[in-house]
Order: C-alpha cells, then structure tokens, then sequence
C-alpha cells in the first residue's frame, strides 16, 4: 500500500490515470499526445505506476498498450473505509469507482494483482470447486483440458452449454474459458426483467483469460475479460465485480478468509 499511496501523490501520475481512465489501453505515443508531457516523463510515470500495481501493461504485437488496475484501489478501501468507517476517507471510495469505471468505448477488462502464494495453489484457486465457492460463489465441473466442456453451478444453478469450453489449458501458467451462458434459469434466479434477459442472452460469448506469473516469493496474477461488443449489457453488469473477486482471491490465499460474501456472477468475472 505504501507504493501505491506514493504513485498517487503526484499530480501527473494523477493525470495518466485520469487519461486512462477515459480511454483504457492507450500506448505511450497516445499517452503523450493526449497529456502533452515529454515521453520520458510519461515513462518514468508509468514505470512507478506499474511498480504499484496500478497500471498493467499488455503487449499487443510490437505495441505496448497500458490498462487500468483497480485492484489495489479496492484492497485500499477494503482495509481503511470498511474497518473504519471514517467519512474523512471517502475519497478514496470516489478514486476507486473512477478507477472501475470503464467507458464504453472499452471491450476488455485488464486487472492484476501479487498474491503471496504459489502457481500452483493459485491455479487450483482457480478451478477446484472447494476454493472458487468460497470466494467466487461458483462451482466448475471441467476436465481443464483445451476443448473440454465446463458446467458452472451457482445457487443450484447448473449452467451447461456445448459453447462453454475450456480455451486455453496451461496449468500453472495460463487459463482461458469462454464465459457462462444466459439462461433461463440463470435470468429467473437474478430477478432479470425479460428486456435485460433477451438483451444478455442474445450478445456474443466473452472470454476470461488468467495469465500467472512468479515474481519472487509471490505470484503476478493477470485477468483478461474480453469479446464484448460495443455497449454490452454483460460488461456493464460485470465490469464492477472483478477488483472486488481478486481482493476475496488474495484474501482467502493468504489468509484462509476471502474478504466479502462471494459476488454473484451477473455482476463479476
């Protein structure tokens, strides 16, 4: 928390997250166009921003693109505005909703975290029931093989669809899956009007990715969620619940408690 209370204390880190968070996913050649600072600043900025977890960067070919990470933000008002309660730190509520907020231009969420833990706890975290119910709220049943199918059960809900589908099967390094299906029963359990449920069932299938890194004694956990198309129903249902999921992730690894009751899945990753 220390890094990150020192990258938001100057002012022109202060602007790079702004700018980011009007459009996420900008290069640094856009970044310094956008803020009119020399691109060496603009680097040095970025380099203490993704130091605190702030920023996470994603290569798309020879082009590095810089997203938003709200993650410590959210570990931030986890630890001050839920223990204390104090009005006096309400600010950093106001930050962290702005640090969530994606406009709607944007069709990928990109969030990171350090976990102390290791890959290979982290990855059975990610798929072994016993850990995603108590965190997640869901239940997978999946062979976790590329092609296999995954049912989802939340609730008593079980979500089955030949198009969920493990994606990419790397265990202790990569995982990827198509997300969950919406359903009748999936509709009727989250009090959908039949507006929103024709909406949500009727958008493209998205993908989540998890790419795990070990960074010394700890883990880099990276979540990609994309496939969405322009003004997107699910992302908007969804965008608010992944820093608050990776928070309750870090929490239960390192210290057998996941922080919140597990988010429902129309409103998380």
């Amino acid at each position: 928390m220390d890094e990150v209370f020192k990258a938001l204390a100057d002012a022109s880190r202060r602007r790079l997250l702004d700018s980011l968070n009007a459009r996420n996913g900008q290069s640094l050649r856009e970044l310094c166009a956008g803020l009119d600072m020399a691109r060496q600043s603009v680097s040095k900025h970025l380099a203490v921003l993704e130091s605190a977890n702030l920023v996470t960067p994603v290569w798309q070919g020879r082009e590095k693109l810089h997203y938003l990470n709200a993650a410590p933000i959210n570990a931030i008002t986890e630890r001050w505005i839920s223990q204390y309660h104090r009005e006096r730190v309400h600010v950093l509520a106001d930050l962290k909703r702005a640090l969530e907020e994606q406009p709607m231009g944007d069709l990928e969420f990109v969030y990171t975290n350090y976990i102390s833990t290791t890959p290979e706890r982290l990855w059975q975290a990610l798929t072994d029931p016993a850990f995603t119910r108590r965190y997640w709220g869901v239940a997978f049943e999946s062979e976790w093989t590329v092609g296999s199918t995954m049912i989802w059960e939340e609730s008593g809900i079980r979500m089955a669809d030949p198009e969920q589908v493990v994606l990419e099967a790397d265990p202790y390094r990569r995982l990827s899956y198509t997300w969950h299906t919406i359903g009748p029963e999936f509709a009727r359990a989250h009090d959908m009007s039949d507006e929103l449920f024709a909406q949500m069932s009727a958008e493209p299938r998205s993908k989540v990715t998890f790419e795990i890194e070990p960074v010394g004694d700890m883990v880099k956990l990276t979540v990609t969620h994309d496939g969405f198309e322009p003004g997107s129903t699910i992302r908007e249902g969804i965008q608010h619940g992944w820093p608050e999921l990776l928070s309750s992730l870090k929490s239960l690894l390192e210290t057998g408690e996941p922080l919140t009751t597990p988010v429902r899945s129309d409103q998380s990753a």
